[in-house]
């Protein structure tokens, strides 16, 4: 008895400062009960308490910055019905190709399996191709939830992120100058600001680091995203050709006094930092990658999980939440479920 009134006071005590420290960051919003980027997810997610919301971003056709999380429109969206013909050689309709006034004529739905199938890419979530919802641009949801700070005195963050960099410079536009235009526009310019930068491609993010801030009079936090090489998620140039960027450069310890200079955090797919050959159920091991990444001061935010895809080593969500914040040590982590993050820390 004496034990577990000890360990209750001492959770009581101590446990809430350490769970408050973590960050419950909203994936494209509440995306697990609402299409994902539109503003009522957004709008979910903030209700539900979640301290930092995420905005992927891409340019559109005539340069302003959509929040979307692929390059194209195909799986979200009725552009194949409203524009048949504007599809490129690969099968895809890109938000590029389209201006503002296009986009915003579009029907946004929760994801769906393909062009001839609209069944829903998770099953229990908001049936596809239902309700109605449209597209908005970076500026449309930062004032929205700069207003519901105002109105109902928080100070929710946001969490943008780039959507490949080095596609967009095959396109003649650079979307991280503009991104951050934006952000200074309205009044995410230093450290102290409620935004992170993040983004897969790390030689973009150093020349953002070197040039690009700089040149705009800004200092805000950087994260950069590490994925899997056969994702083939960014590309850098070199010698005159784009070429597949090797993320090991990323998860190699040896680089991390370089890394540090350049961003505030590292981004992961969750798989990074467990051992996934000796994870089961019921004991999920971590590795050194977060214990690696703290000793230079480097924050991270494992992504992404989701309570409707969990991996074979996790028995629930909570045990994931528990793996990646507390057993790993990661200082926040990305989720569709936002409520279930805040209420496993509230536990």
């Amino acid at each position: 008895m004496k034990t577990k009134f000890f360990t209750a006071l001492f959770l009581g005590l101590f446990g809430y400062s350490f769970a408050a420290d973590k960050l419950i960051i909203a994936h494209r919003g509440a995306s697990a009960y609402l299409p994902e980027h539109t503003l009522e997810s957004k709008v979910l997610a903030y209700a539900q308490g979640a301290p930092y919301i995420e905005q992927d971003v891409v340019m559109s056709k005539d340069n302003r910055l959509i929040v979307i999380h692929d390059l194209y429109l195909d799986k979200t969206s009725d552009v194949a019905e409203k524009f048949p013909k504007r599809k490129r050689k690969d099968g895809h309709f890109y938000v590029i190709d389209f201006t503002l006034k296009e986009l915003k004529s579009l029907k946004m739905s929760e994801g769906f399996k393909g062009e001839n199938d609209s069944s829903n890419a998770y099953p229990n979530r908001f049936p596809a191709k239902k309700s109605h919802f449209v597209i908005n641009t970076l500026e449309e949801e930062i004032e929205l939830i700069q207003g519901l700070n105002k109105t109902l005195g928080k100070d929710v963050g946001i969490y943008v992120e780039t959507k490949r960099p080095w596609f967009h410079k095959q396109e003649g536009k650079d979307i991280s100058k503009a991104t951050l235009e934006v952000l200074k526009k309205y009044g995410y310019a230093d450290k102290n600001s409620k935004v992170y930068f993040q983004s897969f491609d790390y030689p973009d993010l150093v020349r953002v680091k070197k040039e690009l801030l700089p040149q705009l009079g800004m200092d805000i936090k950087l994260v950069a995203l590490v994925g899997l090489n056969d994702w083939l998620e960014t590309y850098e140039e070199k010698d005159g050709k784009w070429q597949p960027y090797d993320f090991s450069y990323l998860t190699d310890v040896k680089n991390y006094p370089d890394i540090a200079k350049i961003v505030d955090g590292v981004g992961p797919t969750y798989a990074l930092i467990f051992d996934t050959q000796k994870s089961k159920k019921g004991k999920i091991v971590a590795n050194d990658f977060v214990k690696n990444a703290h000793k230079f001061k480097l924050e991270v935010h494992p992504y992404t999980i989701r309570a409707d895809a969990l991996p074979d080593y996790a028995g629930s969500v909570e045990e994931l939440f528990d793996a990646v914040l507390f057993k790993a040590g990661a200082d926040g982590v990305f989720t569709d479920f936002p409520d279930l993050g805040l209420k496993f820390l509230a536990r």
